[in-house]
């Protein structure tokens, strides 16, 4: 007899994360002694007749309301038939932007890993279970951590040092500094003069940069020090396909979107018209590891790399089972504070800059599912009172 879901429960909780405030513009988290930033996320839990749940923890305040839209439509359903959930759930959210499917999908993957006893790799079908981490940094700050050029370069000696093959730069958002782009430049060729003949180097503006001009001018700095891609450069939000095949054009640094790209058919077309080079995929928000796959394989199919956005066990998982990536990020990763990683794992699981070996490599979890273990009692503890339950 099939199995079928028997209820769905969604929790709301918080944490705080130690010597973080946020940018002039009050969004960008950055270094700030002294100060606290409370983070919420969600964590789900997918109940089934069998005695099995599906888990997972993350999500954002847009996925949790879509879930109250489309939990109901689960309950009674076999958890095992995930393409169809997929299908379904995608044209019910048709008018949002369908975040809502991917918490839901990672914990059914979850499910059917505890169900069969392995780990999601294995059911996606392995083809590694390690590889190499990029250290992914916080954004500028002005509180004596990232604060200059020399500071960066000073972190990238010391992220090198720890193994780290490959460094991701996030520049000064949201501040009267970013306007004057020389600092910027700056720091590409102090960390470019530093380690450029040692690391792969990525710069990631966030979409900070105001016109196309400066992006141009940032990306010739980058060509100059011949960094390994540019990523969603300016404020068109990172979903011109047009300005970004224009920008490539005229940069040699391969552009690297489609982040802020929601859905499969656009990304395609993103990608199929030329207007990235690299694709990005992330399976909290591109539909679960359903979703984050399919978009692999249709790089694949383009002869394009997929480079996954993001630490946490569903990207590890699909890192490890997809032949066409180059690297896991590590984000976000400072001198002097802690990364964003919700103190919910019990065991050894980290995503914290000292998580890498020697030779700067992580590994996938290999207990059956996600392959992590939650502490739900801390979860309990921080929750914030929002709980949802669907049965």
């Amino acid at each position: 007899m099939a199995p079928k879901i028997t209820r769905i429960e969604s929790v709301e909780f918080s944490y705080p994360i130690e010597d973080v405030g946020t940018d002039d513009n009050g969004f960008n988290l950055v270094y700030e002694p002294g100060a606290v930033t409370e983070r919420k996320l969600f964590a789900l839990s997918i109940h089934t007749d069998e005695g099995i749940t599906g888990e997972y923890v993350g999500g954002n305040s847009p996925a949790a309301a879509q879930i109250n839209l489309i939990g109901e439509y689960l309950v009674g359903r076999n958890p095992l038939k995930r393409e169809r959930h997929w299908s379904e759930l995608k044209r019910a959210l048709r008018k949002y932007d369908r975040m809502g499917i991917g918490p839901v999908d990672i914990a059914l993957w979850d499910y059917a890993g505890k169900r069969y006893g392995a780990p999601i790799h294995e059911l996606l079908g392995t083809y590694r279970t390690e590889f190499p981490a990029y250290a992914s940094t916080y954004h500028g700050d002005e509180h004596g951590g990232l604060d200059s050029p020399e500071a960066y370069a000073e972190f990238a000696a010391q992220c090198r040092d720890m193994g780290y093959p490959a460094l991701k730069i996030h520049g000064w958002g949201g501040s009267d500094a970013w306007r004057d782009l020389d600092r910027e430049i700056a720091t590409v060729h102090a960390v470019g003069d530093r380690v450029g003949d040692e690391l792969d180097l990525m710069h990631d503006p966030a979409c900070e940069l105001e016109t196309f001009a400066d992006a141009l001018a940032l990306g010739r700095a980058l060509d100059e020090e011949g960094f390994f891609w540019y990523e969603d450069p300016y404020r068109d939000g990172g979903t011109s396909q047009h300005a970004h095949r224009k920008l490539r054009k005229k940069l040699d640094t391969p552009i690297l979107q489609t982040e802020h790209v929601r859905g499969l058919e656009p990304a395609t077309d993103f990608a199929a018209t030329e207007s990235t080079d690299f694709v990005r995929a992330d399976p909290e928000y591109d539909g679960g590891i359903t979703g984050a796959t399919k978009r692999a394989r249709v790089a694949e199919g383009l002869g394009l790399d997929v480079e996954f956005h993001a630490p946490g066990p569903a990207q590890r998982h699909c890192v490890a089972a997809t032949r066409n990536t180059n690297y896991y990020e590590l984000a976000l990763v400072h001198p002097d504070c802690p990364n964003t990683q919700p103190p919910v794992y019990e065991g050894d699981y980290s995503d914290m800059l000292d998580t890498v070996d020697a030779d700067g490599r992580v590994s996938v979890p290999d207990g059956p599912g996600l392959g992590v273990d939650y502490d739900w009692d801390y979860i309990e503890a921080s929750r914030t009172g929002s709980r949802h339950v669907y049965e």
